[in-house]
């Protein structure tokens, strides 16, 4: 834990001094920042605010009440932590970070990861499985804003990991975006990142004024994570001369190309792809003689939107799905919770009824 942690002190209950805080010339311009990011927002009366005890999570406890108070908004906000138990203290910090809250009339309510735990791929499974408990939490709830604490510092470490893993312009533009959607059983949540333009310096910056306390987090320093390697390689990397000014206009210059791409999809799909009901669609020839990242997002997001999953299938088995489609008479497989049947020069994806199917499976 930091060594400001407040958690064998004395809490004083006490509301935070807005008037005060914003008087720190930096605070006031991340405030300014935030505020723009949530301007032009809808669906803000009622949200859920994803906390970890963390400076970037904390920050954004802060600056959303402060907003709250600025512009004398009535938004019912649910703070809610995710206790992973993986570490020892898990539990401590949770209840420390709690009270710290509770002393600034924040209401926090800590949900457990019960279970088994993962002995490898880690920080990827923890995520998962915290977005999975959050869903469900605001599914009782009756909330579909989430925000988050996602910073700039986060979107360039995901940059450098999926440009490793070879991604393409979805992947290495997508995360730059404020919000995004997400869909659990036709529920649909909408996570907001309000502080991606913001620098983790920045937030440990706002927690310690507003706070004087957040967690550290000890995982983070470990080189077993690969994100903790990149985190370091991008450390290196400035003292080299990287410039965050021109690695911006490179991920802008990405959303850009990802956004006129994403327009092509859009047109084959309205042209070629005719909907016959909810869950089946009927592909004709045109929809396949188009450039292959056409072809393989067009696919991608009918397969997407009919089976409700989060993500589209893996690159590799859309890959021998199309050729396999460009290249046979007739085909009948699963893949992502839809069956793709192709008979002569039409294919029809329908979703997966049941997990039996007896046919190929990709």
């Amino acid at each position: 834990m930091n060594k400001k942690s407040l958690s064998a002190k004395k809490i004083i209950h006490r509301n935070f001094n807005f008037k005060k805080i914003l008087k720190d010339k930096k605070i006031f311009e991340i405030y300014k920042s935030f505020e723009i990011n949530l301007k032009n927002l809808k669906n803000l009366d009622k949200i859920a605010v994803s906390v970890s005890g963390g400076p970037d999570s904390l920050a954004l406890c802060f600056l959303i009440a402060c907003y709250k108070f600025k512009q004398n908004k009535k938004i019912q906000s649910s703070f809610i932590l995710i206790d992973h138990g993986l570490r020892k203290n898990s539990q401590k910090e949770a209840i420390t970070v709690k009270k710290i809250l509770k002393s600034k009339k924040l209401d926090l309510k800590i949900l457990k990861w019960k279970g088994k735990k993962p002995t490898s791929n880690l920080q990827n499974l923890a995520r998962k499985k915290r977005y999975e408990i959050l869903f469900k939490e605001c599914e009782k709830l009756n909330i579909k804003v989430i925000l988050t604490g996602h910073h700039q510092d986060d979107m360039y470490e995901t940059f450098f990991s999926r440009l490793l893993r070879g991604s393409g312009t979805e992947g290495l533009s997508s995360f730059a975006k404020i919000e995004k959607q997400f869909n659990l059983k036709n529920k649909k949540f909408k996570v907001v990142r309000p502080l991606h333009n913001l620098t983790k310096q920045d937030l440990i910056h706002v927690s310690n004024i507003a706070f004087k306390f957040y967690v550290k987090d000890p995982s983070n320093e470990l080189d077993r994570f690969q994100r903790v390697r990149i985190r370091k390689l991008i450390s290196n990397l400035k003292k080299e001369g990287l410039d965050f000014r021109k690695l911006n206009l490179t991920i802008n210059n990405l959303a850009a190309t990802n956004t006129a791409l994403n327009e092509i999809v859009k047109n084959n799909i309205n042209k070629n792809a005719i909907y016959l009901s909810r869950k089946k669609y009927l592909i004709n020839s045109e929809f396949f003689i188009k450039p292959e990242e056409v072809i393989f997002r067009s696919l991608s997001q009918l397969i997407k939107k009919i089976s409700q999953n989060e993500y589209p299938p893996r690159g590799k088995k859309m890959i021998n799905l199309i050729r396999d489609l460009k290249t046979k008479q007739h085909i009948k497989v699963t893949l992502g919770g839809t069956i793709i049947e192709k008979i002569h020069n039409s294919v029809i994806v329908s979703k997966e009824k049941t997990k039996n199917i007896k046919f190929a499976t990709i």
